[in-house]
């Protein structure tokens, strides 16, 4: 069945690589939502939104979605009562994060140059 996705969605041309990245990657919750995935491995959506403090269900919803439509996220459902839906990386969302991972350390970097302010991870 075909994931629901955002009218507004973009999906090319683009200009550069870049570009192209940042279409998959876009919005606060996105690149949290990798890191969630990576830290922990398999999470339930209760575990995934109390791990993202700030996250509405329907941004983390809508953001899933995208995820699982770009190759970036696995959704399993178990035929369970209730259901049980568990979220995780896929090989393409795991290389996405190894690619971000320099982008984090830029921002490390920046935390600790501008002594900003940081919240504990759940």
């Amino acid at each position: 069945m075909p994931v629901a996705l955002s009218k507004n969605l973009r999906r090319g041309p683009y200009i550069c690589g870049i570009d192209a990245a940042m279409d998959v990657v876009s919005g606060k919750w996105k690149g949290l939502i990798l890191w969630e995935l990576e830290a922990h491995g398999v999470r339930r959506f209760a575990q995934l939104r109390r791990g993202l403090p700030g996250v509405s269900e329907k941004m983390l919803t809508q953001h899933l979605r995208e995820m699982e439509h770009d190759g970036l996220v696995h959704r399993e459902v178990y035929a369970e009562v209730p259901p049980r839906v568990e979220y995780s990386l896929t090989e393409h969302g795991r290389s996405l994060n190894a690619a971000l991972g320099a982008l984090g350390e830029w921002g490390l970097d920046r935390i600790e140059r501008e002594r900003l302010d940081t919240q504990a991870a759940v």
